[in-house]
């Protein structure tokens, strides 16, 4: 598979809003091991195979464990995440999937038993930013296996 642009080089300000959201939800409050979690799972979801691979390399090097990373595509079916992220992936793959899903308000309180409003809304930001990067990632063909953190 041929990469098709390298979009940081064709027009960095087309990037630079991307990059400011990334840097806007690095900084939330936002646990890390949270945020890896979120990016994988969108990423698997959305079939992005540079994303996944640079996300399960961050989310290593950060602590998270393998259990936890292999078993991701099936969380509903394991007891190895909490409340807060069990709320976390169930809002990340409604909102991946959103053409495909009614975002019901029984889903709306199950998260926001967990997360206060800021970070509600900061998780939902992190789905979006992974979302687009996803996007970008697939349509210009990033070379995956490429990435080292």
């Amino acid at each position: 598979m041929q990469k098709r642009l390298d979009y940081y080089k064709t027009d960095p300000k087309a990037i630079a809003g991307m990059l400011e959201l990334e840097k806007y939800v690095a900084a939330s409050g936002l646990e890390k091991n949270l945020y890896h979690l979120v990016k994988m799972r969108a990423s698997q979801i959305n079939g992005c195979a540079y994303c996944i691979d640079m996300h399960s390399k961050d989310a290593r090097k950060a602590g998270e464990t393998e259990q936890r990373l292999y078993g991701l595509s099936a969380w509903r079916e394991t007891s190895y995440y909490s409340e807060r992220e069990r709320a976390a992936l169930a809002w990340t793959e409604a909102l991946t999937l959103i053409s495909q899903n009614e975002i019901s308000d029984g889903l709306y309180a199950s998260v926001a038993e967990h997360f206060s409003e800021k970070e509600h809304l900061e998780l939902t930001m992190a789905i979006v930013a992974i979302n687009g990067w996803n996007r970008l990632a697939i349509g210009f063909r990033v070379e995956p296996g490429s990435y080292n953190p």
